[in-house]
């Protein structure tokens, strides 16, 4: 309604200023302004941790920095994560969901809803009942991939 603050708005990165009473047309134009800044906005390229990533494992007073080379298995307990590595198996505060968006697809696999494994370590393939696998870690651990994810894990490890 006042032509004065046009001005000043721009000041704060106005991309453009409508006046009362708004045009249609006018309207179209900042629209549009505004649609094209969205489009061109960079966006944040999404960078996964490696296996040379170091992360900052911590349960009660023992803490350790562990190379994600190291873990093996990660495990959902309960809003909690179980990770496996060396002989330990600490249970951390974060979402097996969480831990996932943040990791290399090409290192860690989601073999079910409640684990995910790290495919370096992986010993042996068994076939399973109902088209399902069966992992053995190098650690000992036996993990069966369910019916959605053996597609993709065959797909990953393929040639």
């Amino acid at each position: 309604a006042f032509d004065e603050y046009a001005v000043k708005s721009f000041e704060y990165n106005t991309l453009d200023y409508l006046l009362k009473p708004i045009r249609q047309e006018r309207l179209s134009i900042a629209l549009e302004k505004v649609r094209s800044r969205w489009e061109n906005k960079p966006k944040p390229s999404q960078s996964f941790m490696d296996a040379n990533s170091q992360v900052f494992v911590r349960e009660g007073e023992k803490c350790w920095l562990v190379s994600l080379q190291e873990v093996r298995l990660m495990e959902v307990v309960g809003n909690y994560t179980r990770v496996y590595f060396a002989d330990n198996h600490p249970l951390i505060q974060r979402s097996l969901n969480q831990l996932e968006a943040k990791l290399d697809p090409q290192l860690f696999f989601r073999a079910n809803r409640q684990q995910m494994i790290n495919l370096q370590w992986i010993d042996k393939i068994d076939t399973w009942f109902n088209g399902k696998l069966k992992i053995k870690l190098r650690g000992g651990e036996e993990i069966e991939i369910s019916r959605r994810q053996t597609a993709k894990f065959k797909e990953i490890l393929s040639f």
